[in-house]
């Protein structure tokens, strides 16, 4: 049976750790979990795969880390891009709101002064140039599409498939790679600078607008009380799936890989933050042997993936080349089948 052929991503935001419902930490923070790299990077080895760090300011402040990532750089064993959280990378503009928290909703100069701050700093102490960036706490527009372009920037990982709250929306946004438009950086567009490739998310239907559809109706606030998303979801009927092991337990990412093949999705992204790495450290992998539960989810689904697919791991960066080395027909196919 002909297999197709894919191009797997794993991407780490490398950042920080802290409770996240309580107050974003500024100056005092915690990176003890960058101490469990070694053994993430070397279990990723083990499976074949080269992945993406997005640095934080945080993180790159830090010595220990900066050495740790140094090395996986220098040997070729990961790409570093950028990750930009507001709260934590100077320069300071005052107290970070929740909605400040999200870098779509600073004003333009302030993203561009952090951008700058952040690029230099992973530079200076991790010797890489990253291409590639992720937006603190998910979103991305125009603007900052433009600003990331003139710096150098090649590919963003912003867009998050399928989600909205109070402070942005990725709703409506490709499930696969794109090349955003400058005045609505959720839509294909003409510009050919910098590319969108946003972590892989859908429902466990082949037909993920229509979930889509569904699943919002059944949230709306008239209809919520029902509880008809868990019923779903319980029954196997319709479940909104992120590929993200620190969310998501092997058998659904597996589910949503065998959607995404069928939708002929030319990347398969995986996500994850560098936090979750530790017990305890963020509330959202709250479980024992955190790490160990990651690691496991990863290689299930890695071989799941290589039951159905020839396989190609690469870096974020090198994913957009490889797709931009592509015709633009198939680029379109690619467009219209996701």
């Amino acid at each position: 049976m002909h297999k197709p052929e894919v191009l797997f991503v794993l991407t780490i935001d490398t950042e920080e750790e802290w409770l996240w419902d309580e107050e974003f930490p500024e100056e005092e923070c915690s990176v003890k979990n960058v101490e469990r790299l070694p053994d993430f990077q070397q279990a990723c080895q083990d499976m074949g795969i080269r992945p993406t760090y997005f640095v934080d300011y945080a993180v790159a402040r830090d010595k220990q880390a900066c050495e740790t990532l140094k090395s996986f750089h220098q040997n070729n064993h990961a790409e570093i891009g950028a990750h930009l959280h507001p709260w934590c990378n100077p320069p300071f503009f005052g107290k970070t709101t929740e909605a400040e928290s999200h870098v779509i909703n600073l004003p333009d100069e302030q993203v561009e002064q952090k951008l700058d701050t952040l690029t230099e700093i992973i530079c200076k102490n991790i010797g890489a140039s990253p291409q590639s960036f992720r937006s603190g706490r998910w979103g991305i527009n125009g603007k900052t599409l433009q600003l990331l372009a003139s710096r150098g920037y090649k590919v963003d990982s912003s867009v998050y498939p399928f989600y909205k709250n109070d402070f942005f929306s990725c709703e409506g946004a490709p499930t696969y790679p794109y090349w955003p438009k400058v005045n609505n950086a959720l839509k294909p567009g003409a510009q050919r600078q910098i590319m969108e490739i946003p972590v892989s998310a859908g429902f466990n239907v082949n037909n993920f607008r229509l979930g889509e559809k569904v699943h919002n109706l059944l949230a709306s606030p008239g209809i919520s009380w029902t509880k008809s998303v868990g019923v779903l979801w319980h029954s196997h009927l319709l479940r909104k799936i992120y590929l993200s092991p620190e969310l998501t337990d092997a058998s659904n990412m597996n589910a949503l890989i065998d959607r995404c093949i069928k939708n002929a999705h030319p990347v398969i992204h995986m996500y994850l933050h560098s936090s979750s790495l530790i017990d305890g450290a963020t509330g959202l992998l709250d479980v024992d042997n955190a790490f160990e539960r990651i690691i496991t989810r990863i290689r299930a689904s890695v071989n799941h993936l290589e039951d159905k697919a020839n396989v190609r791991f690469c870096t974020i960066s090198e994913a957009a080349q490889l797709l931009k080395q592509a015709h633009n027909s198939d680029v379109i196919r690619w467009q219209e089948a996701g």
